[in-house]
Parts: structure tokens; C-alpha cells; sequence
């Protein structure tokens, strides 16, 4: 028996030699070098093979193509479009499935922008490409007008009309926004003349029209005369832009008199409307009526000034996200003036209040409206594929006369000639050479985003009035409404885009001398602009 010193060392030599050496119970148990090694490699083996399994996975993984671009692009969609409606199904049930009121909305939401890209990428040679909004409008009415289709796409009316209220809130806001105050000073004289003669005319020929052909009372004559007066800003204020940028017209101020005047001409055609709609439904007395819708007018105003007044001062500059905070205050008032206004039983004033309060907002903002402005855009560009789609779903082709339609036609085509004539005659002490009156006059025919606006609101307070001579009244609006935009809008838009650079002056600047080019440069590279721009257009 060794002592505890020599059997520590006995056991650290053994070990310095690459042996293991195990003690227990007082006895030296040494393992070969040899087993020693042989354990060793079956582990380093083990390690390796571990490694070379991983290194394999993972360079068989580089191996694998991974999808890229378009593929993955798709691929995402289509798991975050799963994923949020698996979200909302567990959450609404029914209402998310074929026949339910949000499955309506979203297919009809999703039409209305693949027909709006659709029809904005037919390109014709040497002719601008067709507005986006008749897709829209055309996509709403081939989902209501499809068999099976059609049982599948169940939209409640009552959404419907809440849907396209704030669509109206929201296209009103924007008008109020888009007045230029030093543009209106600058052709007051005939910014007046272009949007108020056109539309108190034509709205007067339409109401006269549709009396004798369609038999409509007087009052909603005058209803469907103001919702077809109004001209679209949608279709003139982008073709306009374009025109100034490029500088048609820029020298006598055409394309910013058109903008200015078009806001005027929709403020004062919804103004008409909302007056004669309260007439309509109003019980009593006539002059008891038409002391109501004055009452409306006043009080829209007066309502209108006190909201913008307050948003003037609130929020204020120094405050965070105030870009943010405005907008929201800004379309929550707007929506709720158009809302409050059917709760108490003054329909046309939320419209009104909704322009005044937009209007003397973005004066008391000044400059900082642009942000706002921009934002409020961005809500339209979610909206305005809604409306035009709900617009649409609601035309029913079986149900319409052929009579409705082609008398409709009729009082529509009556109303833009006059329309026409009157244009022309009024511009022609505006300094403007007979080119630029017919542009003018050809500039101020197309109809689309008023009508789609309020061309429907008729007809929702006559369900609500429950009354069946009302609702015929207000179905001949909408459908004239519908017809109007489907004709006008693409005549109206290729209009502009083909008079445009033909019958206005280039405004050229000169980088050299900083002024224009001279009358022979511009004739020379005339052709040749105007077929650019025709393209652009």
C-alpha cells in the first residue's frame, strides 16, 4: 500500500503519459493509452460528423433558390391577405363571408381599384388615357348586374349611404382646401362670370328639360339641375396641372382660372341642391319650405364659420404630430357636420358648413395647409374607389326604363350645349381670343365627382321617408347622375387633352435670358410638344 503522497504522484505521472487514471476505495484503476485514444477519435468523430451534417444543411440551403421579387411579393400578399382574414372572420363571423356586408364592401373596394387601373392604362395613339373613376364606376355596376354574382355581393343600404357620406365629407373638405385666395382677387371678375353663369343656367334648362320629358316636379327638377351643373374636379384639376406645368394657357391664367372657378362652380351647384333637397322633404307650407332651406343655408355658413374659426386656433403650431392632429380634427368635424345635419333634420346644411369650415381653416393654416392638404388626398384615394363603386352597385340595368334613359340622354345633351353656348358667351370680355373660349368652354363639360357625391343622397332620404313617388323621383336622379358621368368624363377629359395644346399659347422660359421664347421657336417645336403632352396627358 502506498501512501496518499506517492499515490498522487504515481497518479499525475500516469496521467502526464496519457493515461486515465481512476481511484476508489484505495485502489488504482489505469486505463490503457491505447482505449484512451481510441475513445478520443470516436468523439472527435462524432463532432465531425455533427459538423459536416450542419455545414451540408446549411450549404444546401445557399444551394436552394429563394423566391425573389415578384413571386415573393405575391407570396407575402397572399399570406397577409389570409392572415387578416382569418383575424376578422374570427372576429365579425358571418358578416366576412359571401353574402355579408363587409365581404360586400371589400370585393367591391377591390373591383373598383382594378377597374380604375385597368381603364387608366388603356392608352389610345396620340390621345391621354381615360379617367381611372370610370372603372370604378363601371366595376360597381357589373357586380350588381351579374347573375350569382350579385346574391354574393350584399351591401346594406344603410352602409352604403354611410360610406358615401363620408366620401362627400371628405371630396367637400378637399374643395375647401384647393381655393386659392390670391388667384380668386386676381380674375374675380370672370372667376364669377365662369362658375356662377354655366351652372345657375344649365341647371335652370335641366330643370325646365326633365319637367316637360321626364315629368318631374319642379323642385326635383331643380334637384337633378344642380347635381348635373356641377363640373368635375376630378378629371379638370389634373389635366389643368399638367397643362400649367407645362405652360399652355399660363400666361392669361386659363388653368388657375378653371381651378378656382371649378371649386365656385361644386360650391355653388351643392349649395342649389342642399337647398331644393330640404325643400323637397319638408312638410307644410311652401313658403314655410323655402324659409327652411334659406334657414339651412344660413345656418350651414354660420356653423361652417365658427368650426373654422376654432381650427384656426386649435391645435396649435407648438404642439407634436400638429400636421396630424389637424387632419383629424379637420375630417371629424366635416364628417360629423354631414352626419349632425341628417339627425336634426337640416340635410343640405352639412355640406355647406363642411366647405366654410375647410375654406377658413386652410386660410387661418396659410401655408401649413399643404400638409394637411396632402393627407386629406391620401383619405380620397381610399374613398374615392368606394364611392364611385357604391355608385355604381347601385344601378339595377333590369329594372330601368328605356324610356328614362333615352329621355335622360336627352335633357343631359340639352344641358351641355347650353351649357356651352353660355360659357363661351361669357368669357368673351375676358381678354381671351376665340381658341381660348372654346377651350374653356370645352374644359367646362365633364361631370363625375360631384354627382357621385350627392347624386345618391335623394334617393337615401327618400328610403328613409319611406315614400315610393320619392324614391322613383330620386332613382331618375341617380341614374341621370350615373349617365352623366359615363358620357362627360371621357369626353370631357379627351377633350381637354386634345384642345389643350392646340388651341392654347405656350409659355416657354428661356434659361439664357430668363424669358420666353420667342413666337417662330414656339410655332417650330409646336407639333411636336403637343404630341408629347398628349401622351403625358
Amino acid at each position: 500500500m502506498m501512501d496518499e503522497e506517492a499515490t498522487k504522484r504515481y497518479c499525475q505521472k500516469q496521467a502526464e503519459q496519457g493515461s486515465k487514471v481512476q481511484v476508489s476505495q484505495g485502489e488504482i484503476t489505469i486505463m490503457p493509452r491505447r482505449k484512451r485514444d481510441e475513445l478520443d477519435a470516436a468523439e472527435m468523430k462524432m463532432t465531425a460528423s455533427d459538423s459536416s451534417c450542419c455545414s451540408s444543411c446549411i450549404s444546401l440551403s445557399d444551394r436552394c433558390p429563394r423566391p425573389q421579387g415578384l413571386i415573393n411579393l405575391l407570396i407575402t400578399k397572399v399570406c397577409l391577405f389570409a392572415l387578416l382574414f382569418g383575424v376578422v372572420w374570427s372576429i365579425t363571423g358571418n358578416e366576412c363571408l359571401p353574402g355579408g356586408n363587409l365581404f360586400g364592401i371589400v370585393i367591391l373596394f377591390i373591383c373598383s381599384v382594378l377597374g380604375g387601373k385597368l381603364v387608366g392604362m388603356i392608352q389610345l395613339p396620340t390621345l391621354p388615357p381615360f379617367p381611372p373613376l370610370l372603372g370604378m364606376l363601371l366595376a360597381g355596376l357589373v357586380l350588381r348586374n351579374v347573375p350569382y354574382i350579385t346574391n354574393a355581393i350584399h351591401i346594406d343600404t344603410h352602409w352604403s349611404a354611410a360610406l358615401r357620406n363620408i366620401a362627400l365629407s371628405i371630396i367637400l373638405t378637399r374643395a375647401g382646401l384647393g381655393l386659392d385666395p390670391s388667384a380668386l382677387r386676381r380674375l374675380k371678375a370672370v372667376c364669377a362670370r365662369v362658375a356662377i353663369g354655366p351652372c345657375v343656367v344649365e341647371a335652370s334648362v335641366v330643370a325646365v328639360v326633365s319637367h316637360f320629358l321626364l315629368g318631374l316636379p319642379w323642385v326635383w327638377g331643380f334637384i337633378l339641375g344642380f347635381v348635373l351643373a356641377a363640373v368635375s374636379p376630378a378629371v379638370v384639376v389634373p389635366s389643368m396641372l399638367l397643362l400649367q406645368r407645362e405652360g399652355y394657357g399660363a400666361e392669361k391664367g386659363i388653368p388657375t382660372l378653371l381651378m378656382a372657378a371649378g371649386s365656385f362652380d361644386d360650391i355653388l351647384a351643392i349649395t342649389g341642391f342642399s337647398t331644393f333637397l330640404g325643400i323637397a322633404f319638408s312638410t307644410g307650407a311652401t313658403w314655410m319650405n323655402i324659409l327652411k332651406g334659406l334657414l339651412e343655408v344660413v345656418g350651414g355658413m354660420v356653423a361652417g364659420l365658427i368650426l373654422g374659426l376654432f381650427l384656426c386656433c386649435f391645435p396649435s403650431r407648438d404642439q407634436e404630430d400638429v400636421v396630424l392632429r389637424r387632419t383629424v380634427m379637420l375630417l371629424g368635424l366635416s364628417i360629423f357636420s354631414v352626419f349632425f345635419s341628417h339627425v336634426i333634420g337640416f340635410a343640405g346644411a352639412g355640406g355647406l358648413s363642411t366647405l366654410v369650415l375647410s375654406f377658413l381653416a386652410a386660410l387661418g393654416w396659410k401655408a401649413d395647409k399643404t400638409p394637411v392638404a396632402a393627407m386629406v388626398g391620401r383619405c380620397w384615394d381610399v374613398f374615392q374607389p368606394l364611392l364611385f363603386g357604391l355608385i355604381g352597385a347601385e344601378i339595377t340595368i333590369a329594372t330601368l326604363s328605356p324610356s328614362t334613359v333615352g329621355l335622360g340622354l336627352a335633357c343631359i345633351s340639352i344641358g351641355l350645349v347650353v351649357r356651352l353656348l353660355v360659357t363661351f358667351l361669357l368669357v368673351h370680355f375676358g381678354g381671351f381670343n376665340l381658341k381660348e373660349k372654346l377651350f374653356i368652354a370645352v374644359a367646362w363639360l365633364p361631370k363625375a365627382t360631384v354627382q357621385a357625391a350627392i347624386g345618391s343622397k335623394a334617393l337615401d332620404m327618400a328610403r328613409e321617408d319611406g315614400d315610393e313617388a320619392l324614391k322613383k323621383f330620386g332613382l331618375d336622379v341617380l341614374t341621370l347622375a350615373v349617365l352623366a358621368i359615363l358620357t362627360t368624363a371621357p369626353i370631357g377629359a379627351l377633350g381637354i387633352g386634345l384642345a389643350g395644346p392646340r388651341l392654347l399659347a405656350r409659355q416657354v422660359k428661356d434659361d439664357t435670358e430668363g424669358g420666353a421664347v420667342s413666337p417662330s421657336s414656339h410655332e417650330i417645336g409646336q407639333e411636336k410638344d403637343n404630341v408629347t403632352l398628349e401622351s403625358k396627358l
